[in-house]
């Protein structure tokens, strides 16, 4: 890939010792950046890339942060809870990306973030990673935000990446679709220095067919999402910010205060709403 300009090169990846996070720290240090693996004790490390520089934090405890981003241009969050403890993804799914913002104290840094596939489906503890989504969005930071499919479920030949947009499926098995763990690391490191991904929402899988050499016409096919909207391009508005739990409206409205996009809370809204 050709080599932009505003490329950030030092990088933080959260939720570095997970089994998608390892794949994004090689990642990182395949394509040179200087990579930060954030991990709760130093001496936890074993299988990540000893290029990368250990720096520790908690996740739920914002004041523990800040020496970990302290010189970063850019962050990636693969971090996640179990799937159904609602407690774990309020305080992890969403407080990391919340606490990690806190601890930015407002300085602009380019942002890659992995949710999930069917993230718009309400009525599970996936409303949590959508809900920091939100804050990403009204953060003003340049972003991409990644939906990946069902990790490693994908045969051989199902190597070219494909993304999605609208959320549309919501099986809730891998017929909503697959993708390797090490794809989704390439398409969050490539992102961060791809003018063509910026402020883009898309779920991401694998379909019959071989690898691309690049995926820049991958992101530029995307559309982008609407400046002012807490969702991504084309989701369904069926998360009313007004009707969202208290912890999580003052939360969003922290960071909309903090980021000078929304001029005032009254402005936050879903699409169509």
């Amino acid at each position: 890939m050709e080599q932009n300009p505003n490329t950030p090169r030092t990088l933080l990846i959260v939720g570095a010792t997970g089994s998608v996070g390892r794949h994004v720290v090689a990642e990182a240090v395949r394509q040179g950046y200087d990579t930060h693996a954030l991990v709760r004790e130093s001496s936890r490390t074993s299988g990540l890339d000893p290029a990368a520089r250990r720096v520790t934090g908690e996740l739920t405890d914002a004041s523990t942060l800040k020496e970990a981003v302290a010189d970063i241009d850019a962050v990636i969050f693969t971090h996640g809870s179990s799937y159904g403890d609602a407690a774990a993804a309020e305080a992890v799914d969403h407080g990391a990306v919340k606490n990690v913002l806190q601890a930015l104290g407002g300085r602009r840094v380019r942002i890659g973030l992995m949710t999930a596939i069917g993230v718009t489906r309400r009525g599970s503890t996936h409303d949590w990673k959508r809900r920091s989504e939100r804050l990403i969005r009204a953060s003003g930071n340049d972003y991409t935000i990644v939906r990946p499919g069902w990790f490693d479920y994908n045969d051989d030949g199902q190597l070219e990446i494909t993304m999605l947009q609208g959320d549309t499926r919501h099986a809730g098995s891998p017929a909503d679709g697959v993708i390797g763990r090490h794809q989704i690391a390439r398409v969050l490191v490539d992102s961060l220095a791809s003018d063509a991904a910026n402020h883009k929402t898309f779920e991401l899988v694998a379909e019959r067919g071989p690898a691309q050499e690049t995926l820049e016409p991958v992101f530029a096919d995307l559309d982008q999402d609407p400046a002012g909207l807490l969702d991504g391009v084309r989701d369904q508005a069926n998360m009313p910010a007004d009707a969202e739990p208290e912890p999580a409206r003052q939360d969003l409205n922290r960071v909309v205060a903090g980021s000078g996009v929304f001029p005032t809370s009254r402005s936050l809204r879903s699409p169509r709403q």
